[in-house]
């Protein structure tokens, strides 16, 4: 293979700059893809454009990317205090900070130039928000105990592109659909953050997990709920059919999974309850794009 071939320390750098950008821990791109593609098959009403479905694939992948270069850099000091991520390669010094600036601008700059390419107007005017909260969320921990709510509205602000790329506007539901995962992301970076709390704690990072304390698991529960019954008026509006609901009933049956997962609060269970929502969003993905198709 050309990576067996190269010298150890060619090698050893392309790891570390995959480390930099997740590449080994798709559990992100795939929690921002569902959503994604809820809107790009809803605004398609079942087919979404070839093109666009490209693109924001891409998309999601690269702006992921991104965010996890610039949160490195926002994190660089203090992540060597966190027992999960004090060997990361920014932190232990294998990685400069400006090489993940540069990535991150990089990344952005080829998310950009597709939109302007193969995009319209108003995904285009919409794409300098989703640039925007991508940068300033890695810093918002440092002042807000709710950096979770910037990083769902970061990881949301994809729905409303995807809407305006296949239907050339907005309506009613994109913003349902909107709000529905910017409380589905507090809720599970919620346990994401709850993973590190103890870490936090000592070194001043704010989050929502802190915040809550020992209500979590309840607002989590309450979130999770809000999340399921917003879904039920997408369906209601967009006129979706029993398929669809049952991919709602899938998602909520994962959520009571998930707070069987975390009931101790260890930190395992903690983060595979985080890591179970990939299922929640493809279950609600499959019941629409089935739904979708025999209507």
């Amino acid at each position: 293979m050309l990576l067996d071939a190269m010298p150890d320390h060619l090698q050893n750098r392309l790891a570390d700059y995959a480390r930099l950008l997740r590449i080994d821990r798709p559990i992100g791109s795939l929690l921002l893809l569902w959503p994604t593609y809820w809107a790009l098959w809803l605004a398609g009403d079942g087919s979404p454009a070839i093109g666009n479905l490209i693109v924001f694939t891409l998309g999601v992948f690269f702006m992921r990317a991104a965010g996890c270069a610039i949160n490195d850099f926002a994190d660089r000091d203090w992540d060597r205090h966190v027992k999960r991520t004090q060997d990361r390669p920014l932190t232990a010094g294998r990685i400069k900070a400006w090489e993940a600036v540069a990535l991150f601008a990089g990344l952005c700059l080829i998310s950009f130039l597709m939109v302007v390419l193969f995009t319209n107007t108003l995904t285009l005017y919409l794409s300098f928000g989703g640039a925007l909260l991508a940068f300033i969320y890695p810093f918002m921990k440092r002042y807000t105990h709710l950096p979770q709510l910037f990083l769902g509205a970061a990881f949301s602000w994809a729905i409303p592109m995807a809407w305006a790329a296949e239907a050339d506007g907005l309506s009613q539901i994109t913003w349902l659909l909107f709000t529905a995962n910017v409380l589905w992301t507090v809720a599970y970076d919620t346990f994401y953050a709850m993973v590190d709390r103890d870490d936090d704690l000592k070194v001043g990072i704010k989050s929502t997990a802190i915040l809550f304390g020992e209500a979590d698991r309840i607002i989590i529960a309450i979130l999770q709920t809000m999340v399921v019954l917003i879904l039920m008026i997408v369906g209601s509006h967009a006129e979706l059919g029993s398929i669809y609901y049952l991919g709602l009933v899938g998602m909520a049956c994962l959520f009571i999974y998930q707070q069987f997962l975390a009931r101790e609060r260890s930190r395992e269970g903690c983060f595979r309850a985080f890591l179970n929502n990939n299922w929640a969003g493809f279950s609600v993905f499959s019941g629409l794009v089935l739904d979708l198709m025999i209507a």
